[in-house]
């Protein structure tokens, strides 16, 4: 049997929530764990990731600090639906072929090549800000009630999407995950009603919550110097090492043990 690359995907249609950090903190984790790891980044309008990943191989220091990159594609659309979806797939298919792991970084909009970006994942990846505006997302939500109405337009496009994986005669089972992000000025109130609904989300429509990263101030300087938090030591790169440096390297460590990634290299 033809060996796959599993494929994470990282999603969701609204902006802001930190995919391309997550997905940049993915790539150089799972490189790192000595998998072969291939990106593919759809999301043409930012192109974040891609703009990430050039910034890490442009540093003078790259080969003396022993920085990894993975194999790199970015696929924008042209408007030419047909055209488009056939380079991706194309893509798609040589990095499977090649890889360990494939990691696919998707816009924040609903778009014809997120969609079919967002069928191919194994393991779908959504980070998700922990206020009530973003969960909109995901669910309606009742005001009078804090009830959940009904799945939200992204869930109902991540129920699709796996319905195009049965058609395609593949397993539409996803392991889909949210990240829910912690902001450091949520009050209590607010953090329960996100757990009340998150639970209840959960169950309806299938994923399961594990907590994400942070909000801190680090990952916005390190996306300029193209590096992630693996990459940091004391006294070196210039970064300061802090006691707040410790604490996101362990949630970086607790986000990666939650979505299983660290068991790949034994399979």
């Amino acid at each position: 049997m033809t060996k796959r690359a599993h494929v994470v995907v990282v999603g969701n249609e609204k902006g802001g929530t930190g995919k391309s950090t997550v997905s940049m903190h993915l790539i150089i984790c799972m490189l790192e764990q000595g998998l072969s790891v291939g990106s593919i980044d759809i999301d043409a309008r930012q192109a974040t990731l891609t703009r990430y990943l050039r910034n890490r191989e442009t540093r003078k220091d790259l080969a003396e600090l022993g920085l990894q990159l993975p194999e790199h594609v970015a696929v924008p659309p042209t408007h030419d639906r047909e055209g488009d979806e056939a380079r991706l797939q194309e893509t798609f298919q040589a990095m499977v072929a090649r890889h360990d792991v494939v990691v696919i970084d998707t816009p924040g909009s609903d778009h014809y090549l997120s969609r079919l970006g967002h069928s191919f994942a194994d393991t779908l990846v959504t980070p998700l800000n922990d206020s009530l505006i973003d969960l909109d997302v995901l669910a309606l939500v009742e005001p009078g009630t804090m009830k959940i109405q009904r799945p939200s337009h992204y869930s109902e496009m991540v129920w699709e999407t796996k319905k195009a994986r049965a058609l395609r005669g593949e397993k539409a089972v996803v392991d889909w995950i949210v990240l829910r992000n912690r902001l450091s000025n949520l009050d209590a109130r607010n953090k329960r009603d996100m757990e009340m609904l998150l639970a209840d989300l959960a169950k309806r429509v299938g994923f399961r919550v594990i907590p994400g990263l942070g909000e801190r101030v680090i990952y916005r300087s390190m996306f300029l110097e193209g590096l992630t938090l693996l990459d940091l030591r004391q006294k070196i790169l210039g970064f300061e090492f802090s006691m707040s440096h410790v604490a996101a390297r362990q949630e970086l460590r607790t986000l990666v043990e939650g979505i299983g990634l660290n068991r790949l290299k034994a399979q």
